[in-house]
């Protein structure tokens, strides 16, 4: 993941790649084109760039790529706004000076304070994660929730390690495709973040070795933002759960994300929260007692 020119050369060639001329505005001279997507003379002319520089662009070279020229190269290959933060993240990267460092929890938790405010929210499973989807902290309705999770014997526990590594998964989350292409999706959104994090080096490195599901999604190089949305869970205890989710970073704790659950007033799934209070109050002292015999 070091090699911030390969990561830059596959990322542009695999967005050019899904474009059509028809979806870029362009007539497809011929039947005989030997590209499915745009050819690279195409995405120069669309960027307003040479051909030449064009090429040595794709070619991983970003060092010294003017944001105007990433926002035309973005707008001429159709990028969300995931793919756009990503493709500045990676040219920052590249660029002479070391990419600037977010402060990271190393000990698997976090300040008193911040699980003080997990504590305080009482009605809402919530936890906090890193950039490499580690869970350093939840309240008790949170480590209720993702009790399967919890189960996992790493310390810190973690959502995508569990995902793509643990059987349990794929009946814990309803929507296990998805939940597998967003969690590989935000991870590389991370890479372009922190390239030169050890700790997710290793974390890609283990998934990649170990799951080939892990290695296909990989390998599509698709980045995402996980900001709010809807998450379908099937608890061993409650059953299913239609819950809609808030992910909100911590301006004081870069690099950590707080994430509450909740569920609209009157549905099955916030009665089915109602049972998830009762069982996470009467094994609450199971879970701390568990976490605290479980080895870093």
């Amino acid at each position: 993941m070091s090699d911030i020119r390969a990561e830059v050369r596959e990322f542009l060639s695999s967005r050019r790649a899904r474009i059509t001329p028809d979806q870029a505005g362009l007539p497809a001279y011929g039947g005989n084109r030997r590209v499915a997507g745009l050819r690279r003379e195409e995405v120069a002319m669309l960027a307003g760039v040479s051909v030449d520089y064009y090429i040595r662009l794709e070619r991983g070279d970003l060092a010294g790529a003017s944001e105007s020229v990433l926002d035309s190269l973005a707008g001429a290959l159709q990028l969300d706004a995931a793919e756009r933060q990503y493709l500045h993240d990676l040219a920052r990267a590249a660029g002479p000076a070391r990419p600037r460092q977010r402060r990271a929890t190393t000990a698997g938790t976090v300040r008193p304070a911040v699980q003080q405010v997990l504590d305080a929210i009482s009605e809402a499973p919530a936890w906090v994660r890193n950039g490499r989807h580690d869970i350093l902290a939840a309240n008790t309705l949170g480590r209720a929730l993702y009790a399967p999770v919890f189960d996992d014997p790493h310390r810190p526990v973690n959502t995508t390690r569990f995902a793509y590594l643990n059987p349990a998964a794929r009946e814990f989350w309803r929507d296990y495709d998805q939940v597998t292409h967003d969690a590989a999706a935000m991870l590389r959104l991370e890479v372009g973040r922190n390239p030169n994090d050890p700790a997710l080096v290793r974390l890609v490195g283990e998934l990649s070795m170990h799951s080939e599901l892990f290695r296909r999604r990989w390998a599509s190089r698709d980045v995402k933002f996980h900001r709010s949305g809807r998450k379908r869970l099937h608890h061993p205890v409650v059953g299913d759960l239609d819950l809609d989710y808030e992910s909100m970073e911590l301006p004081s704790e870069p690099g950590l994300v707080l994430n509450v659950y909740t569920a609209p007033a009157g549905t099955p799934s916030a009665d089915g929260l109602k049972l998830l209070t009762s069982w996470a109050a009467t094994h609450a002292a199971e879970f701390a007692e568990a976490d605290a015999s479980t080895p870093t």
